[in-house]
């Protein structure tokens, strides 16, 4: 059967019927709170019910969320490092390689290996390689670009960048059982919980 044929009335109900025939995913539960302490104490509590697989949402940075949410340290300053290093040591060896091995020119009886005058250069892509590795490993580590993420379909979600905190605990955490969940959740008094569905 063409388009032609079938019409768009038609291709619009067969979309409708997958849509509704196709079953929802959980993808965790998610607490909203009206404070900032309230998701700081809840993302505590919940680590220490054992839950690893667990996200915070806030308008604005809270002190210790990470460290109660579980996060160790970031791989970002190691990567941004390796980056700074890579760019200075192979600002170096270009210079060197081109100066001393490949075109050596004595110019006033100075060492073919000289040092001072790669300084600029080593320090320039020192930074500017360093610089790119601190980003890239930052979009990198943080999934991004990510356009949809299970939470948008949370209608509640919008005002996370407002004036709510949410705390969402995923599925995939082995800890996680839809009513032991629920129940713990509501043991922290938020103002609501929502299933998060993919």
């Amino acid at each position: 059967m063409s388009l032609v044929e079938t019409g768009p009335d038609v291709i619009v109900e067969e979309a409708e019927r997958v849509r509704v025939e196709t079953p929802a995913v959980l993808y965790g539960l998610m607490a909203e709170f009206e404070e900032h302490e309230q998701l700081l104490a809840a993302a505590k509590r919940a680590h220490a019910a054992g839950f690893r697989a667990m996200d915070a949402y806030s308008p604005f940075p809270i002190d210790g969320l990470a460290e109660g949410l579980g996060r160790e340290g970031s791989m970002v300053p190691f990567f941004t490092l390796a980056g700074g290093l890579a760019g200075g040591l192979g600002a170096y060896f270009m210079q060197w390689y081109s100066m001393a091995r490949l075109y050596p020119i004595n110019v006033g009886g100075r060492p073919m290996n000289s040092w001072p005058n790669f300084v600029p250069v080593v320090f320039e892509l020192t930074i500017l390689i360093a610089s790119i590795s601190a980003v890239v490993s930052m979009f990198v580590m943080n999934k991004l670009p990510q356009p949809n993420h299970p939470v948008f379909n949370v209608a509640t979600f919008r005002r996370s960048s407002i004036d709510r905190f949410f705390l969402c605990l995923e599925a995939s955490d082995a800890q996680f059982d839809r009513e032991k969940t629920r129940r713990f959740l509501e043991g922290l008094n938020p103002v609501a919980i929502e299933e998060v569905l993919e």
